[in-house]
């Protein structure tokens, strides 16, 4: 059994033991980090950091609820040079991009799993079909904790979609990690069923003169909490982080990001949009960027805009930025939450536009920018169809207001 370390953990990046985490002791951003379930009290919605959720609907994940259930299926297409399997939980590529568990149910996932499933992209290899892996999920009925290792090797290239669908209550931890030199997307879509629960926790550990493209992309599911956590390995680290999410009446989905840059001579780039409709949709994004005394030459940006289509929509938007260092190229936040904007849909009504098809315009438009920034065209197209399936719900509850009226 190993022995648990001394030395401080900041957001649970640290290095990798087997035993307990620590507590980090400075920084406002800086947060207890452990393996150890038992370290990690149970969240009752008065911390900081549970004060949006709706515990009620957590079905017990964020306790002590099983997590032994089974009723999902995993399928992959990929290229033969990419290996892609399940292995056992011991095996020792899980632990290795620097992640401690930073709240109980990431904690908990971690312990439960009995096996995690890897994905390896050997070193020097330029993949130019993406990896797909779908998860779908039969019953909500009994919680279940998965855990995915992605791994690219030194100065390799590829694209790695994940794909969830159908219905679960689900915990899991998703280890990314680009070697020295590698060009590597990761793209999560989370397209649930409306019965879903989704805990997620994704850390990326980007290696000296990497290049990282890490999405998240939220259309499903009753409840969907993703944190995302990133340190680098070496200088010259290139991250982008991205996210978009289309929040339905009474969905709840939240974002967390962390991004830790504790290297010199790297860069950050993160942009999250989100749409929401209806009464009760409520969309949470939180987003803190350290630069710490050492990560001289670093240059990060975060911006979140949110899109408010109906009445009885919420969202919460929040960046923070601690700066440990002013001998940086730049570092800068946005928020920006607005309601639809009469005066394009006037524009393109006035051009002989019909409405239902402006309002899908100025929607498109408001996500296109995003959807290119992924740049993976096999599955572009199908994420803006879903984007207009979704827009379909507002006409319709459009159509019906004003039928009442």
């Amino acid at each position: 059994m190993s022995t648990a370390t001394e030395t401080p953990a900041q957001h649970g990046l640290a290095a990798h033991s087997h035993g307990a985490g620590t507590k980090s002791v400075k920084g406002a951003l800086d947060r207890f980090a452990s393996f150890d379930v038992a370290e990690h009290p149970v969240p009752r919605g008065r911390e900081e950091v549970w004060r949006f959720v709706p515990m009620n609907r957590l079905r017990g994940l964020h306790e002590d609820a099983a997590l032994d259930g089974g009723d999902y299926t995993v399928s992959v297409d990929a290229d033969p040079r990419v290996t892609a399997a399940s292995v056992g939980a011991e095996d020792s590529r899980k632990g290795t991009s620097t992640y401690v568990p930073v709240d109980r149910p990431s904690a908990r996932a971690w312990e439960a799993v009995e096996k995690i499933f890897a994905v390896d992209i050997p070193r020097d290899t330029v993949v130019d079909q993406p990896t797909l892996i779908r998860l779908t999920g039969s019953s909500a009925e009994r919680g279940a904790a998965g855990h995915l290792v992605v791994t690219a090797g030194r100065h390799s290239k590829s694209v790695v979609v994940i794909e969830y669908g159908g219905s679960a209550s689900f915990v899991e931890n998703v280890e990314v990690i680009a070697e020295d030199g590698a060009d590597l997307t990761v793209v999560a879509v989370q397209d649930w069923a409306d019965d879903a629960v989704h805990l997620a926790h994704h850390h990326v550990h980007v290696g000296r003169d990497a290049t990282v493209k890490h999405a998240v992309i939220t259309f499903g599911g009753d409840l969907v909490r993703n944190g995302t956590t990133l340190d680098y390995a070496g200088p010259g680290g290139d991250a982008t982080l991205l996210g978009l999410y289309y929040v339905d009446s009474g969905q709840f989905f939240e974002n967390r990001l962390v991004v830790d840059h504790n290297t010199p001579n790297a860069t950050s780039d993160v942009e999250y949009k989100g749409a929401l409709q209806g009464k009760k949709a409520h969309s949470v994004w939180v987003g803190d960027v350290l630069i710490r005394k050492e990560a001289t030459g670093i240059k990060t940006y975060e911006h979140n805009r949110n899109l408010v289509l109906t009445d009885g929509a919420r969202a919460d938007s929040v960046p923070n930025l601690e700066i440990e260092t002013g001998e940086i190229e730049g570092a800068g936040h946005a928020s920006a939450t607005g309601r639809f904007d009469d005066e394009q849909l006037f524009y393109l009504q006035s051009r002989g536009i019909p409405p239902e098809l402006a309002r899908k315009l100025v929607v498109r438009g408001f996500f296109a920018s995003l959807l290119n920034r992924i740049g993976v065209p096999e599955i572009k197209e199908r994420l803006m169809t879903t984007v207009e399936r979704e827009l379909a719900v507002v006409e319709a509850m459009t159509a019906d207001t004003a039928g009442d009226a």
